[in-house]
């Protein structure tokens, strides 16, 4: 389990996340929502040790993640961010590769590449595997991202915006992808999103935040209210069921 307790974090004179505290099982999906500026990458950033955070722990099966060296980390939490720009060519292969850098030391062994060669073709990214990382489109360089972080070989994936600049199809496809991964691997998956719906739909367990607060959190049947929506987001909005999926009808701003 990952464990989130009283934990404050800002930048200089300026408070970003105030008494903060979640938990992360394996096997779930949570969802990070909150409208932008409210603390959903600064959360996560303070948990892969991007961010340092003010006060408060952060702890992994028991161990303070915070006082973890960074190799032992990045055998624990995963993370793809909003988007990853490379400055020079790198072939899709060795981006996957780059998963495997809390495990080698100076050149990788058979078995991380063949464990790369596995996680390439098992999501269907066999024919770019030599083709350069740059000449991808947004919605083929966010599978990379997920498959570098696949093959980190963690329990606990941190994703920020994963569906942010991609179509519905590509949407659907990285978010299926790690409802697999956290099926079939018993991994926990923490994503911030903005899309409410496609939160709704993928999460097992939905935390709101507002001005670096959490407002309320559960599944999305007890998050995505009427009233939850009003006051964060201040719009209005209708909510309707699919298929015992809650999902969020915008119906004009509030006021």
């Amino acid at each position: 389990m990952l464990s989130i307790n009283n934990l404050f974090f800002g930048y200089k004179n300026t408070n970003i996340l105030k008494d903060i505290s979640l938990e992360l099982h394996k096997g779930e999906i949570l969802s990070i929502v909150g409208p932008n500026g409210t603390g959903k990458t600064s959360l996560l950033k303070c948990i892969t040790g991007i961010h340092k955070p003010d006060c408060g722990t952060i702890m992994i099966n028991g161990q303070d993640l915070c006082k973890m060296h960074r190799r032992n980390r990045a055998k624990s939490v995963g993370y793809v961010p909003q988007n990853s720009p490379s400055k020079f060519p790198i072939t899709v292969f060795d981006v996957v590769l780059m998963g495997r850098r809390p495990y080698m030391t100076w050149r990788p062994l058979n078995e991380d590449l063949k464990k790369v060669a596995y996680i390439i073709e098992s999501m269907n990214l066999k024919e770019f595997a030599l083709r350069d990382f740059d000449q991808l489109s947004g919605g083929q360089k966010q599978k990379v991202l997920l498959a570098r972080a696949v093959a980190q070989d963690t329990d606990y994936l941190l994703l920020d915006e994963p569906t942010s600049s991609l179509d519905l199809k590509h949407q659907l496809e990285v978010l299926e992808l790690l409802s697999s991964l956290v099926t079939e691997n018993n991994a926990a998956v923490m994503l911030a999103m903005h899309d409410l719906n496609l939160a709704s739909r993928f999460s097992h367990r939905i935390v709101m935040l507002n001005k670096g607060q959490i407002i309320c959190s559960g599944t999305p049947q007890q998050v995505m209210k009427t009233e939850n929506i009003r006051s964060v987001y201040g719009v209005e909005a209708i909510i309707k069921q699919n298929n015992g999926y809650p999902y969020v009808l915008p119906t004009g701003t509030a006021g």
